[in-house]
């Protein structure tokens, strides 16, 4: 008797095969400088580690409700209207056990074989992985480098039809670090009044994570598509909290039901201690999450001028996020070879632009959520890779 077929179906995370692969050779004693893996590499701020052993030490150990403390609901709530200025109630949050979770059940709720849902690719490759596991079929939204790694809304618009169920988007976005345009979320919003069955997803977990001064555009600004717009968001990456698995949900009114079933069978609640020690975070003073800002930023110049030397690599300016999508076209190789010589011959751990879909390839995506020095040591082994 084997397992079920749709298990095929389900892909990866590269990155995590890359971080252990890139741990095996560190073991075996090569020194590896990890530009791979999207987390960041700051401690989580001592006072969120403090509110967390305190809930420990005053007794919360039990279970709590599936959507989450109401305490901490509320909070969330509070943040929505301080940082994108709109009313929304704890009732239509939901607190998760970190950001994939509200990205997997918004998928299963609306896939299903005959159903298509659209995603962007290059993109977080867990979209495509989800949406095939669901039984639905994936539609790519390209995102290219001549568009700033933003989309044309006509041409998102263009891929809609009856069996459209839902559309994700994603800015600041990974792998590119590419930020979606005002002017094109402000088209395609106008253009889903004649869709009003297909529901959005938006992936707002980098929303902090802004450059040059930019303000975050998130999809609750549009009161018209409010009713089914999911928003994901959660600690992770402004906290570097990436560990403590915590995250967040704002989902419609009438979905509320079903996806609290789904966490009720799927993960009964998220771990109390963390729940307490997300309140402190959100609350808490927030030049912590500035200063880590302000390196991410010294490093951003730093990687994008020193790859733009580099023989055969461009790489435009990142807008958001922590990653540097290179172009590696003039190089001769393949993402998945760069990838491969860079980390075996080199010790330097990126990502193929192809994990992240089809229209990744020819890039590689380098996190720098790492220090200058080590960013710099990366640099001067590429060039030699590159020169070789």
């Amino acid at each position: 008797m084997g397992i079920s077929k749709k298990m095929s179906n389900l892909g990866t995370e590269t990155a995590f095969d890359v971080l252990a692969r890139a741990a095996a050779l560190a073991s075996k004693g090569m020194d590896v400088i990890n530009l791979g893996i999207g987390q960041p590499d700051f401690p989580t701020p001592p006072p969120i580690v403090e509110a967390g052993i305190k809930a420990m030490r005053d007794g919360h150990h039990g279970y709590t409700a599936a959507n989450g403390i109401p305490a901490l609901r509320e909070t969330v709530a509070d943040d929505i209207f301080k940082r994108r200025d709109v009313r929304v109630s704890a009732d239509n949050i939901l607190i998760m056990p970190g950001g994939k979770p509200t990205m997997s059940f918004a998928i299963e709720m609306f896939g299903e074989d005959g159903a298509e849902i659209l995603y962007p690719n290059p993109g977080f490759p867990i979209y495509e992985s989800m949406i095939r596991y669901s039984g639905a079929t994936p539609v790519p939204i390209p995102l290219k480098e001549e568009n700033g790694f933003s989309f044309n809304a006509e041409e998102v618009l263009s891929l809609l039809n009856d069996k459209t169920r839902l559309i994700i988007l994603n800015s600041p976005a990974n792998p590119t670090g590419g930020v979606i345009a005002k002017e094109e979320l402000d088209a395609l919003v106008r253009g889903l009044i004649q869709w009003p069955d297909i529901y959005i997803l938006s992936d707002e977990i980098y929303s902090r994570m802004l450059y040059d001064g930019q303000s975050h555009h998130s999809l609750l600004s549009y009161p018209e598509i409010r009713d089914r717009l999911i928003i994901l968001d959660g600690w992770s990456k402004t906290y570097a909290m990436t560990g403590w698995r915590l995250g967040w949900g704002l989902w419609p009114d009438k979905l509320v039901p079903e996806i609290t079933r789904l966490c009720v069978n799927y993960h009964s609640c998220v771990n109390a201690a963390a729940q307490y020690a997300g309140i402190t975070a959100l609350t808490m003073d927030q030049s912590p999450v500035q200063e880590m800002m302000t390196a991410f930023d010294r490093r951003r110049l730093l990687v994008h001028e020193r790859l733009n030397a580099l023989p055969g690599i461009s790489c435009i300016l990142p807008k958001g996020a922590f990653y540097a999508f290179a172009n590696i076209q003039d190089s001769g190789l393949s993402s998945r070879q760069m990838q491969e010589k860079l980390l075996e011959q080199h010790g330097i751990a990126t990502i193929a632009g192809t994990s992240f879909g089809d229209y990744g390839e020819g890039y590689i995506r380098l996190s720098y959520a790492n220090s200058m020095e080590n960013i710099n040591r990366a640099m001067d082994r590429m060039e030699t890779a590159l020169k070789s």
